[in-house]
């Protein structure tokens, strides 16, 4: 079973699918991740002429398993990632791991921006998650609050909405939802509820796709 959950930045997509990994027993994989650490990779060179030459090797030379996720959840490597996203080398480069993980014997749960038009458009369940952009970034500087870091709660929000910007305007065909992915608007709900929410979504998914088979 593929499991494919799609949205914007802090809209909880990322905890909502590492929750259901759990729950139906299956590995995870935070995209996003791949593309900060490429971002990063890059930080020095981000307005360079060659830039995207560079983020394309970065890719090319990406080590998954020295990814650490407590380096790459600033707001900063955020935007650095949606920067180097655009870039078809560097999604190219990524492509290939990120589909040997979602067609894995065991199957898999992926979160991202592409997964269940691109990545894995004949996932079993397609959740899009979605959040107001006030919401989303008040979520974000909690979260870096507390970690320790100190954050410009208006930048922020600047950042995310230009993030969202320049994510629907991204050359390989914009950032929007599979036509049979189901939308999951978590502006009012607590984490334990969406997560709960995305649960039902996924069975009811599975359900349909026994029944029609």
């Amino acid at each position: 079973m593929i499991i494919a959950v799609d949205g914007p930045a802090a809209s909880g997509k990322g905890t909502i699918a590492a929750a259901l990994g759990q729950h139906f027993n299956l590995p995870h994989l935070d995209t996003g991740l791949l593309y900060r650490a490429v971002g990063l990779a890059v930080k020095a060179h981000i307005d360079a002429p060659n830039i995207e030459a560079l983020a394309t090797k970065a890719a090319e030379d990406l080590d998954s398993s020295a990814i650490e996720p407590e380096y790459l959840l600033g707001a900063e490597v955020g935007i650095l990632a949606s920067k180097v996203a655009v870039y078809p080398g560097v999604r190219k480069a990524l492509f290939a791991f990120q589909r040997d993980f979602a067609t894995q014997a065991s199957g898999a749960v992926l979160d991202g921006r592409d997964i269940g038009t691109a990545i894995a458009p004949e996932a079993d369940a397609k959740l899009f998650i979605i959040a107001d952009s006030h919401v989303r970034a008040d979520r974000r500087a909690r979260q870096l609050e507390a970690r320790g870091q100190t954050v410009d709660r208006q930048k922020l929000l600047a950042d995310i909405e230009a993030r969202d910007a320049r994510d629907a305007a991204a050359p390989h065909g914009g950032f929007h939802p599979a036509d049979d992915a189901v939308l999951l608007d978590t502006t009012n709900l607590d984490i334990e509820a969406a997560i709960t929410a995305a649960i039902a979504q996924v069975e009811a998914a599975i359900a349909r796709k026994s029944a029609e088979s």
